[in-house]
């Protein structure tokens, strides 16, 4: 796909014209050589990386900036990175003269710069390291502060650099939560549609259909994707930016992010707060659609009932810090003043019951999934393994409480909420 004739923007038949300020993207072979023509007119650099990401590409950075005044943040790698208020600190601190930021990384060194060049008006580049998730195009910088997951509203890159043979040597595991994070799309998609239908939610056909192609398009790589394929690798990496372009277009994550991602984040939260191990994100997100499906086809199995449950609320704030600790009061906040607790929508389903049926009936079933990631080798049982029965049913009830959106969690809370003891 053209990557920057999609830049160029869109005038799209939901009435918008969608648009994606980022300049260049370079998806090739030996991309870094780029650098020196976008940054020509920059003087002081600062470099942001951790030394692993450093390791798999900061010499081809720095030779490409040969003549420039460097300056480095490099966190360490033998320990997770995560992405809170010491981290953009770390960074803040040092910016002084620099004007521009480029980022060595994935996920977390891309969420910190976008977050730390938003807020400090610094331009940034990513040299990406890994085709490991699709937040390298979008305009949302996924932090931890205050202990929650919280998509702050950030700007974007000036340019994606994606060298496609260092794409190619990235860890496995990493390649894999890439592929993974878009077979999650089948998940954010249809609860797109469900919260369009429930709520009205602005929704695009163009945005939907083209997120959808990408994960057709992906299906075709697992085989080229384990052999470290570099074509294979180079299309994973334009399907995962194309998403992120999408979500600019959108003006969120909508089509890239629900109730699969709120699972994800639930299970790292709880990992940070309880110090205890989760997958990358975007194995996390995988495992997590399986679960998902599951949740869809408990509501196609049952029959909608007429009464919503709502917990007590000492019930629903003891079990809140129960799971969240000092960040339960943040969750609870944030549902408060969404009053998605007050809403009492037992007829509204059953009047739209018909149209749910037939949205939720559209997302691939759990078996289907589990077949689609075993592709590449992941194998849902290391996600029972690894979590529990316990821990994943409380993500199902809960993991809802860490956002603002509505998704297939909701439903399922509303509609058969009212059967639980707890």
């Amino acid at each position: 796909m053209d990557i920057n004739k999609l830049l160029r923007g869109v005038n799209c038949s939901c009435g918008k014209h969608h648009s994606c300020d980022i300049k260049y993207v370079y998806i090739e072979d030996n991309a870094t050589k780029n650098l020196s023509k976008i940054c020509q007119d920059n003087h002081t650099v600062l470099i942001v990386a951790d030394e692993n990401t450093f390791q798999a590409a900061g010499e081809i950075t720095l030779s490409a900036l040969n003549g420039k005044n460097i300056k480095k943040v490099i966190f360490s790698g033998n320990e997770i990175l995560v992405p809170n208020e010491a981290a953009i600190q770390t960074v803040t601190e040092n910016l002084d003269d620099a004007d521009i930021m480029i980022g060595i990384g994935s996920g977390v060194i891309q969420d910190l710069c976008k977050y730390v060049s938003f807020y400090n008006k610094v331009p940034y580049i990513i040299v990406a390291t890994a085709p490991s998730m699709d937040g390298y195009a979008s305009n949302g910088a996924a932090m931890i502060t205050g202990g929650l997951k919280v998509t702050y509203p950030a700007g974007l890159p000036m340019a994606i650099i994606a060298d496609t043979k260092v794409l190619s040597n990235a860890p496995m595991e990493m390649i894999k939560a890439g592929f993974g994070d878009i077979i999650g799309k089948f998940s954010a998609l249809n609860d797109w549609k469900l919260s369009h239908l429930i709520n009205d939610e602005y929704f695009c056909d163009y945005i939907y259909d083209l997120t959808y192609q990408q994960i057709k398009t992906t299906l075709d790589l697992a085989d080229g994707i384990l052999k470290r394929d570099e074509k294979s690798i180079k299309v994973l990496m334009e399907a995962l930016v194309v998403i992120g372009i999408l979500m600019s277009f959108a003006g969120s994550s909508r089509p890239a992010s629900g109730s699969e991602h709120h699972l994800s984040h639930f299970f790292e939260i709880t990992g940070i707060l309880e110090k205890t191990a989760y997958f990358s994100h975007g194995i996390d997100v995988a495992y997590s659609t399986v679960i998902t499906a599951k949740i869809r086809e408990r509501l196609l199995a049952n029959p909608f009932p007429s009464q919503i449950y709502r917990p007590a609320h000492c019930s629903y704030t003891q079990k809140m810090e129960q799971l969240y600790h000092s960040s339960a009061q943040g969750c609870i906040d944030l549902q408060e003043k969404y009053g998605r607790y007050k809403n009492h929508t037992a007829q509204m389903y059953l009047n739209k019951e018909t149209e749910i049926r037939r949205i939720l009936s559209e997302m691939p079933t759990a078996e289907t999934i589990e077949k689609m990631l075993s592709l590449v080798n992941l194998d849902i049982r290391e996600f029972y393994e690894q979590y529990g029965e316990e821990k994943i049913n409380h993500a199902i009830l809960y993991a809802k409480d860490l956002k603002d959106r509505y998704t297939v969690l909701w439903m399922h809370y509303d509609l058969f909420g009212f059967s639980r003891k707890d």
